[in-house]
């Protein structure tokens, strides 16, 4: 069994969500969504604050005064206090002489792990201060060690809720467009293609003896009982939810309900990716953006197999007859989701430059990717989620078709070129397209370049399709006055809360049900 596979099933056994998990592979790359964390974040190892916390218990342990330990090691007591203090790091033989006079060893000065309780609140408490949101704060700082109990206890408590306010304040729209830029940048920095984490996939697969075509259910349900999980499909799943995981009693809970609309792999492999990749909880809405891009793109590879699927659509571009449709058929997936692993091979396996779209009726755009040039819509911070897509567009010109049956197909002539298109409206969910589309020079690998659908998209000038024409401006603009159909979010803050739009409340509850079965 490989090392992935056996860190996979090492952390299904791990219990509370917030324990220290260990990721399927050391080496992997994150997508890097979020910025520094606006409050205090605790390091992964030992510090200088930890270490000489450690140092100053020992001594004491040991009954020694500062002139006492410096005289075994040779240092002043200023030196050792200074050590004791978190404010010099110890060499490494300074650490082997520390560790040697006071009867330990170095890896217990190392161990980050605090030796009581009261150590570890004076330790976040020393953290906190150190931090940024404390200095701009402009307080003065508290010797931790001197204050009594309950008001360690207080100060504490209010540090930790004063972070969580200010992440919550970070989690404008303003902070959410920031942060999908950062995560598309980096996306098509890598051609959307994740090298690490279609290993990981590759190995799950062979854990399950996966051969060839589409992931059965049962192979999928394999998986997760590989992984120490049993599934329960249930009909009272939280509303906000798409799954609930008991870590504790390594349960993974499903709805019944969606089994009709939804493919019942795709959340299953979700919500396992997230386990096997080792996701903590998000400390920003960046970091809750990566790991949904991960956690997505581990479901994608083990749906539509890179051993699989690469073979399937080099066969097509060597025919000329690239489809979506095909591919969604083959590997019996979601339209949106063949489209999703189109972008992440077709670069990397194929040469082909590529952009992605998920459009609403309303012409807002809700996903976006390309590195082949297409000109999308930005807003002045250089987002594109929530800008109009241009009304000539393949993904929104398809809204117009009545035959939603057969694949559309359109040539857009814009600023940047001449760009091909597919596009389809998504059954069961009529408010949205998914479009995707090359550059003129790469159509000839597609079914569907015959097409003599043709427009063109002067955006983002403002005169192709968002001014009126002079003459309805003139007649009309001091005459009207529309009342806006929008979504109540576009008005407030991100939802609260760890994960964004989840009511935790409801999930703990419906856990705390679940737990006597």
């Amino acid at each position: 069994m490989s090392s992935i596979i056996q860190t996979a099933a090492t952390t299904a056994s791990r219990t509370p969500a917030t324990a220290s998990r260990t990721p399927v592979t050391a080496s992997r790359t994150p997508v890097t969504a979020s910025g520094a964390e606006a409050g205090n974040e605790q390091p992964a190892g030992a510090d200088a604050l930890s270490i000489g916390q450690k140092v100053r218990h020992y001594r004491r342990r040991k009954k020694l005064t500062l002139d006492e330990l410096g005289r075994r090691v040779d240092r002043a007591a200023s030196q050792i206090s200074t050590i004791e203090n978190g404010k010099r790091e110890p060499s490494l033989s300074m650490l082997a002489a520390l560790a040697k006079a006071l009867d330990t060893t170095t890896d217990a000065l190392l161990d980050p792990e605090p030796v009581d309780e009261r150590s570890a609140l004076e330790l976040e408490l020393e953290r906190a201060q150190s931090s940024p949101l404390y200095t701009s704060l402009q307080l003065p700082q508290v010797r931790a060690k001197s204050l009594p109990q309950d008001a360690l206890e207080a100060i504490v408590g209010l540090q930790r809720q004063l972070s969580q306010l200010v992440r919550r304040r970070a989690a404008t729209p303003e902070e959410a467009r920031r942060a999908n830029k950062r995560l598309r940048e980096d996306m098509r920095a890598r051609h959307n293609y994740f090298a690490s984490l279609e290993l990981t996939a590759a190995e799950l697969l062979d854990v399950i003896d996966y051969d060839d075509g589409p992931l059965r259910q049962a192979q999928a349900a394999r998986l997760a009982e590989h992984l120490g999980f049993s599934l329960h499909y249930v009909s009272d799943l939280p509303k906000s939810t798409r799954s609930v995981t008991d870590t504790k009693n390594k349960r993974l809970y499903l709805s019944n309900q969606d089994l009709a609309e939804h493919d019942p792999r795709s959340y299953l492999l979700t919500a396992l990716a997230s386990h096997i990749l080792g996701h903590q909880p998000p400390h920003d809405y960046g970091e809750f953006l990566s790991q949904r891009v991960e956690a997505n793109y581990l479901s994608a590879a083990l749906l539509l197999p890179e051993s699989a699927a690469v073979p399937f659509l080099t066969e097509a571009k060597k025919n000329r007859r690239i489809s979506l449709e095909e591919l969604r058929d083959f590997f019996g997936v979601s339209y949106e989701t063949a489209a999703h692993r189109f972008t992440n091979l077709a670069t990397e396996h194929l040469s082909l430059p590529v952009h992605f779209m998920k459009v609403h009726s309303s012409g807002t755009i809700h996903k976006a990717y390309s590195n082949d040039g297409l000109p999308f819509p930005t807003d002045p911070l250089g987002a594109i989620e929530g800008q109009y897509g241009c009304k000539r567009f393949t993904s929104r010109q398809v809204f117009t078709v009545s035959d939603r049956f057969s694949p559309y197909f359109q040539y857009t002539d814009t600023p940047k070129g001449t760009y091909w298109c597919t596009a389809r409206v998504l059954p069961g969910a009529g408010d949205f397209s998914v479009s995707l589309g090359v550059p003129f020079q790469h159509v000839r690998w597609f079914d569907g370049r015959e097409t003599t659908k043709r427009s063109q998209s002067r955006c983002p000038d403002p005169s192709c399709c968002r001014e009126a024409p002079d003459e309805l401006e003139e007649k009309w603009a001091d005459a009207s006055w529309p009342s806006a159909r929008m979504h109540a979010s576009l008005l407030a803050a991100l939802p609260p809360g760890v994960f964004p739009g989840v009511d935790t409340t409801e999930v703990y509850e419906f856990l705390e049900r679940r737990a006597g079965e």
